[in-house]
């Protein structure tokens, strides 16, 4: 049975401290907390961006279609895992600590992307080269499982007040790994050929990549737990997170993972762009990545400000405000570009995508956390969240590709979006009026 919205509400207020809610070190924490999942984010775009190229090396086929669809399937399963990684790494961050957690989250990742950087291609080893890369996806996809309701209770913990504006910074960081990724497709496609792009200019980003790791495990080494889950340990010494959330809030997790499914497939539209921009629109791979470029740079900046606003109107009419804008305008945006593609009209359609996805996702992880108690929190909001991107994100390439192809109509992938964004609007205003969420 789930708890009562009078239950919702405490969930969100009780680990408020007294004072402004800023921590003292507020710039090493956001960081600590967002280096695991700038560098999760950016290897995601890196694969999806270079995914026509994967496809030659890792899953080579006489389609086209077939060998891509192959590569966005790897890129789709690993995740399955998620869910498992969530799981297992939220129980571990609610019951030993958040920071232990972002911890071994960061150790795996680094591994996962060590082993696509450094992997031979099918010609050199065979069949084992795209199972070698699926290993090293599911790997990827087990970490990041854990890694974003560990870092993201680990935020609004450190400043519940402002948990709007520090959760925020969760999401901001995919900005700056989308504008990294596209800036490293951008001068990689435009300075290398062809030859060189499959020979070894690929593998540049994936090796960038394992320079953010360490990076990352320093900062997070040396930063504090979270107060508000010290508190909560010291008076439920004995939690079962897993069952806690199995038992009493399925409600919460169905709700969340229908808030998060527009967002999450918008993300991976944005990765799918490069590709579409050459299958669909006849453009030159340069360009889908500077019209990328262009949206990571708008989550970078607006998300935050976006987590702010939250913070004093509330996240359901912002949320809300924005859903409804993704549905009126996803279809007439990318049918402008369809029938008018060009270097102008596309990083336009891009500034617009990224406006409308960070006015939406900027509220979304403080929206979550409202929606789960501390003893529960990065369990919940991991299951909730990797169940959403297993069904709403990593099969949107796959959607996307087979959509386009079996209808040959370059808009097919907006009428599915379309249908997400209107169930996400449901569940944000379904979250106002049963669990009192404002």
């Amino acid at each position: 049975m789930d708890t009562s919205a009078a239950d919702t509400r405490a969930a969100a207020e009780t680990d408020d401290p007294p004072g402004p809610g800023i921590p003292p070190k507020a710039h090493r924490v956001i960081i600590a907390a967002s280096v695991g999942n700038a560098l999760e984010w950016f290897d995601i775009a890196i694969y999806g961006f270079f995914a026509a190229t994967i496809a030659k090396l890792f899953f080579p086929s006489s389609d086209d279609t077939v060998s891509l669809l192959l590569a966005f399937g790897t890129f789709g399963v690993s995740y399955v895992v998620r869910p498992l990684g969530a799981v297992v790494l939220g129980r571990y961050a609610d019951r030993v600590g958040r920071k232990a957690a972002l911890m071994v989250s960061i150790k795996l990742m680094m591994l996962g992307t060590l082993l696509i950087a450094a992997m031979p291609t099918y010609d050199v080893i065979g069949a084992a080269a795209p199972a070698a890369i699926l290993l090293a996806r599911l790997i990827q996809g087990f970490s990041a499982g854990g890694e974003f309701g560990s870092s993201t209770a680990f935020l609004v913990e450190h400043a519940p007040r402002l948990r709007g504006f520090m959760s925020s910074w969760q999401f901001a960081s995919q900005g700056v790994s989308t504008l990294l990724a596209a800036t490293f497709g951008t001068v990689l496609t435009g300075s290398l050929s062809t030859a060189q792009m499959e020979s070894w200019g690929w593998r540049v980003p994936f090796l960038f990549g394992l320079l953010i790791g360490p990076v990352g495990y320093y900062i997070r080494r040396h930063v504090d737990e979270a107060p508000a889950f010290v508190r909560s340990a010291d008076a439920e010494p004995e939690r079962g997170p897993v069952a806690e959330v199995l038992r009493h809030h399925k409600g919460r997790v169905l709700l969340a993972i229908g808030v998060l499914a527009v967002s999450t497939a918008i993300t991976y539209l944005i990765t799918y762009m490069p590709v579409y921009a050459v299958k669909e629109l006849d453009l030159p791979a340069s360009t889908g990545f500077a019209a990328t470029m262009v949206t990571g740079a708008v989550l970078t900046v607006v998300t935050p400000l976006i987590g702010l606003w939250s913070d004093r109107a509330g996240r359901i009419r912002i949320m809300a405000a924005f859903a409804a804008l993704i549905l009126a305008l996803l279809y007439p945006t990318f049918a402008f570009l369809v029938a008018h593609p060009g270097f102008g009209v596309i990083l336009a359609v891009m500034f617009l995508v990224g406006v409308l996805k960070a006015g939406y996702f900027g509220a979304l992880p403080a929206l979550l956390s409202d929606l789960f108690p501390v003893s529960s929190r990065a369990t919940g909001m991991s299951l909730s969240y990797n169940l959403g991107v297993m069904l709403f994100g990593g099969t949107t390439p796959v959607v996307i590709v087979w959509l386009v192809d079996a209808t040959g109509n370059s808009l097919a992938m907006t009428w599915y979006l379309s249908a997400l964004a209107l169930l996400s609007l449901a569940c944000v205003l379904l979250a106002r009026r049963r669990y009192a969420v404002r």
